[in-house]
């Protein structure tokens, strides 16, 4: 039964241009078929073609081959060619809706029919893909010979074109792969190429033209052009693949496509059958890729990857022969070798193993040994030990000692620059081995203890947990060596027990550690920071007193890089012995805490005192200073300073420098309120006073502008008359004293005695009176009298003068 054909052949309108028309149509076509067919089926010759032209460059004109769907679903398979005069003859087979082309050729095969025809029968002919069907041999040009020949001269382009034929044959809407030719030959040669690769239902759906002017106007998938007609290669809306061009640089990311066109440049299409017959998603680069290793062709790294994958999900997809050709092609020498084929290749040793014999798992496992220490791949395992049982995987393992050994012991020796992962990489290779290493094991693990410690982020990778479970001497010497550097590290101990749950045995007591691990829970609790530190000491199981460098540890993880307050300093001294303090060096942090607390804290200076006497050798003479000013303010809480106040703090704030402003602001405090305390001695005032200590003095006006002394003025008149007496008195004991006292009559006491009552007003003057003389009460009554009003008159001729 032949299929429904139609011919459609150039004519010439009534005004000299060109047009189509059927000449004849098999009834079965219906109209809108035709319809949607004709402009399918137009041809525009090459630019510059001559009307009339000999049939031998007729004949070299190109050929618009196609395989189109139609919008009912049926498929149109045409034949184009130019005719003399400038005209065309378009040959076309109808497939209806699901009918496959007879035979289940594919339609590229049909390039080369003998049915096809350039002229209008006067009979009807059979169709050409039902002759073809029937007849015996290929196509003609499209021969295994010819397409392997057309493969190795397209060799550069194959991959790219491979991967973009796969990618709008998995989806419609991608853009049409543009080839441009010089002859439609070759877009047949590229088409037979990839159908030949393409998974069956995808090679058969496949459209193509093998030659039009306008890509952008045709509705097929792909499209061959003469140069001339080429889109340009940045356009979006094309993928275009010039092989009359320069070469394209780079690989190609697509294995699938790679393996292919390896296939075809060996010249081994028989492979493709071989490779569908494999289990595997289509498009899937596994089978194509073991198919072609086990022929002996060579891969790239992305595809013996892919076929080592493949291989590892399905280990009974193979006999023993297939088994063995692949994992010969994976260990022979290379240079490309990737860390993505080595991850494969440890994926496929570890399906075999057990299942295959040792002359098979025994030289994968000795590759992925020697990749691991001289491949540069930190995150490679070594495989398991079972690899290497049986006496084939003996002698593997003696050769592995023989020629790695020694390198081996020299890195761990000299140390390993890249860190954990290298580290945790190269102790599990050295067991594996069986290579002795007991001398360098401590320095070994005393160097991966502090990266861990820096880079606790390093840590968290599931090759230190398995070294850990492999090797008890190790995970014992680590675990020790990191509670040993918790006490000076214990923020990234704790940063460390966040990212990586180490293994607490029973065996070792590791306080430092438990506490780190302890610390963000106890933390996230809420209390205070004395209660947190309580809740981590109780974590570590054993008491300050007995192990005082917990204490370090436990101060470390509450406070870190901040400074206790002076109550908590407090409550951390007399919880815990001046002696474990001192040697858990913790005492540092308690004498930043009395340095830093605030002026008003009264917590401080009783601190200071306590850490004077608890820490006499270990505290400097510049800290002991400031220490001492703070000290000195204390008396004055305890109301038993020593004599010589203001010198006193001269001389320490001297030794003390530079003196922390908190600390000046403590001393010169206690100073200013001692001094103007109604009964200070008389003596001090004078040399204070008489001192010439801008910051001294500057300091005691501050305090006099205070609450207490505002609230004491107006409350107490005999302690007006008392200031009143202090700052109208020595007159030439300096600039800054005399500033000083004036501002003071002015804008503290002036306020203060307007503010009396009549009453407390003369009381305050007999208080003047009294610790003075008339004098002196004359003076404050001058000092405190009103100015004068101007009066009535005065403020109308004012007025009148200012209207003026």
């Amino acid at each position: 039964m032949s299929l429904p054909q139609l011919h459609y052949t150039s004519v010439t309108s009534g005004d000299g241009e060109p047009a189509g028309r059927f000449t004849a149509v098999d009834p079965a076509i219906p109209g809108p078929v035709r319809a949607e067919a004709a402009p399918l089926l137009a041809y525009d010759a090459p630019e510059g073609t001559p009307e009339r032209l000999p049939d031998s460059r007729l004949r070299a004109l190109p050929v618009a081959f196609g395989f189109v769907v139609l919008s009912d679903g049926s498929h149109l398979m045409s034949r184009t060619v130019a005719t003399g005069e400038g005209g065309f003859h378009a040959h076309a087979v109808h497939l209806p809706p699901g009918m496959p082309i007879p035979g289940r050729v594919l339609p590229v095969a049909a390039w080369g029919a003998a049915g096809w025809l350039s002229a209008t029968p006067d009979r009807v002919l059979p169709d050409p893909l039902t002759s073809m069907s029937t007849a015996q041999g290929p196509s003609r040009g499209l021969t295994r010979e010819s397409l392997g020949d057309f493969a190795v001269s397209r060799g550069p382009w194959l991959a790219a074109v491979l991967s973009d034929l796969r990618r709008v044959s998995e989806d419609p809407s991608a853009p049409p792969v543009v080839l441009v030719e010089r002859q439609s030959a070759d877009v047949a040669r590229w088409v037979a190429l990839a159908t030949a690769v393409l998974p069956r239902e995808h090679a058969e759906r496949l459209t193509f033209t093998t030659y039009t002017r306008h890509p952008g106007l045709t509705a097929h998938q792909v499209v061959g052009v003469l140069p001339e007609d080429a889109p340009d290669s940045r356009d979006p809306r094309f993928r275009v693949h010039a092989a009359s061009g320069p070469r394209p640089s780079g690989a190609v990311d697509d294995a699938w496509a790679g393996t292919a066109a390896r296939i075809w440049r060996s010249r081994a299409p028989e492979l493709f059958r071989e490779a569908a017959e494999l289990p595997g998603e289509p498009f899937a680069a596994g089978p194509l890729a073991v198919t072609a290793l086990g022929a002996g062709i060579a891969l790239g790294s992305d595809e013996r990857a892919a076929a080592a994958s493949w291989a590892a999900e399905r280990p009974y997809a193979l006999d023993e022969k297939g088994i063995r050709q692949l994992t010969d092609a994976l260990t022979a020498p290379t240079d490309d070798r990737t860390a993505a084929e080595c991850a494969a290749a440890l994926r496929l040793l570890t399906a075999l193993d057990g299942r295959s014999p040792a002359a098979v798992t025994a030289p994968l496992a000795a590759l992925l040994v020697t990749q691991a220490v001289r491949g540069g791949d930190v995150t490679l395992e070594p495989p398991a030990r079972s690899a290497f049982e049986e006496p084939a995987g003996e002698r593997a393992l003696a050769a592995l000692v023989e020629e790695l050994g020694d390198e081996l012991l020299a890195e761990l020796a000299a140390g390993v620059p890249r860190g954990v992962a290298r580290t945790v990489q190269l102790l599990r290779i050295v067991r594996l081995l069986g290579v002795e290493c007991a001398e360098l094991l401590p320095d070994v693990v005393g160097r991966l203890a502090r990266a861990l410690l820096e880079d606790p982020e390093a840590g968290a990778c599931r090759a230190l947990m398995e070294l850990m479970d492999e090797q008890f001497d190790v995970r014992t010497a680590l675990l020790g060596e990191l509670d040993r550097l918790a006490p000076d590290h214990p923020a990234d101990a704790e940063q460390l027990l966040t990212r990586v749950a180490l293994p607490f045995t029973g065996t070792q007591a590791l306080p430092h550690l438990r506490m780190c691990a302890e610390a963000p829970g106890a933390k996230a609790r809420g209390t205070d920071r004395v209660g947190t530190l309580h809740a981590v000491l109780r974590a570590a199981g054993m008491s300050p007193f007995a192990e005082p460098l917990v204490l370090r540890t436990a101060v470390g993880l509450v406070w870190g890089e901040d400074t206790p307050t002076a109550v908590e300093a407090r409550a951390l001294l007399g919880e815990t012995t001046s002696d474990a303090h001192r040697t858990a060096g913790t005492w540092k942090y308690l004498v930043a805490a009395a340095l830093a607390a605030p002026c008003g804290d009264e917590d401080a200076p009783e601190l200071a005192h306590d850490l004077l006497r608890g820490f006499p050798q270990e505290i400097g003479a510049r800290v002991r200073a400031c220490l001492m000013l703070l000290d000195f303010a204390r008396d004055f809480g305890a109301g038993a300073p020593e004599p010589g106040w203001a010198d006193r703090v001269r001389e320490l704030r001297a030794r003390a420098e530079p003196v922390e402003p908190l600390v000046l602001e403590h001393a010169y405090g206690a100073l200013a309120e001692g001094l103007l305390a109604p009964d200070r001695p008389e003596a001090e005032l004078y040399a204070f006073v008489h001192s010439g200590d801008e910051d001294l003095i500057a300091a005691y006006g501050r305090a006099a502008r205070r609450a207490p002394v505002v609230a004491l003025l107006r409350a107490d008149p005999a302690y007006v008359a008392d200031c009143f007496t202090v700052w109208n008195a020595h007159p030439h004991a300096g600039g800054d004293w005399t500033r000083t006292r004036t501002a003071l009559l002015e804008e503290v006491l002036r306020p203060a005695v307007r503010g009396l009552s009549a009453e407390d007003l003369a009381a305050a003057e007999e208080a003047v009176e009294r610790e003075g003389n008339s004098r002196t009460l004359d003076a404050f009554r001058t000092w405190n009298r009103q100015p004068r009003s101007i009066g009535r008159l005065g403020r109308r001729i004012v007025g009148r003068v200012r209207r003026g």
